[in-house]
């Protein structure tokens, strides 16, 4: 299976595609898992994107082409993979695809997660982390025993920046404008699958296998 997983920031996309990626027998290649593997193994591209992230600018998108196109060399993606982060825009997935094609190894199944916008602030505005021991709570669906105040050490619990709902409102809107144009272009191709991803983990996931084999039968 070589596949794709889009979604707006959190959908649930890191999550599905471990359970993919292990239901499926494939490696789960995110961006983010690039970036870090580079940086740490001190590789030229490694330090090229240490030299903007450092100026605090934005890795460019050619040299994240570049290590994608590296990681996609490897052996353990002869059977497969799944993309993660990947494309985030129609430059990178015509850089995909030129890489792709001549490796004659085609893409089978770009898979959306779709969800509302409300359900997504919800998800993430709710998030709470310790200030102490870093644990992770949620005011919905994970909720301390005493407001504000961590069960494991009693650290005071705080919404990370990230987490503020003016800041998603702000990650909703840049994937709007930069990313969820990629969507037409995989649909216009037949290669687009779209899923709710609202609901338990393991219904996503049953939901996600069973459009994923209707699709690549």
């Amino acid at each position: 299976m070589r596949l794709i997983l889009v979604g707006p920031p959190g959908a649930g996309k890191g999550t599905q595609a471990v359970h993919l990626a292990a239901h499926y027998g494939i490696p789960h290649i995110s961006t983010g898992d690039i970036f870090r593997a580079n940086i740490k193994g001190g590789t030229e591209l490694g330090k090229l994107a240490m030299s903007y992230t450092d100026k605090g600018e934005l890795v460019p998108d050619s040299v994240t082409n570049d290590m994608v196109k590296d990681r996609l060399n490897q052996a353990d993606v002869a059977n497969g993979f799944l993309l993660d982060g990947y494309p985030r825009n129609n430059f990178q997935a015509e850089f995909l695809g030129k890489i792709l094609t001549e490796k004659q190894t085609p893409l089978e199944a770009v898979l959306e997660l779709s969800i509302e916008d409300s359900l997504i602030i919800a998800r993430l505005s709710g998030r709470r982390t310790c200030k102490d021991c870093q644990a992770s709570y949620h005011l919905l669906f994970e909720k301390p025993a005493v407001d504000g105040k961590c069960d494991k050490c009693g650290g005071r619990l705080y919404q990370r920046p990230d987490d503020s709902e003016a800041v998603i409102q702000n990650r909703l809107s840049v994937y709007a404008e930069q990313t969820a144009p990629i969507i037409s272009l995989y649909s216009a191709e037949g290669l687009l699958t779209t899923i709710p991803a609202d609901g338990d983990v393991s219904e996503i996931t049953s939901r996600a296998i069973s459009a994923l084999s209707a699709k690549v039968s």
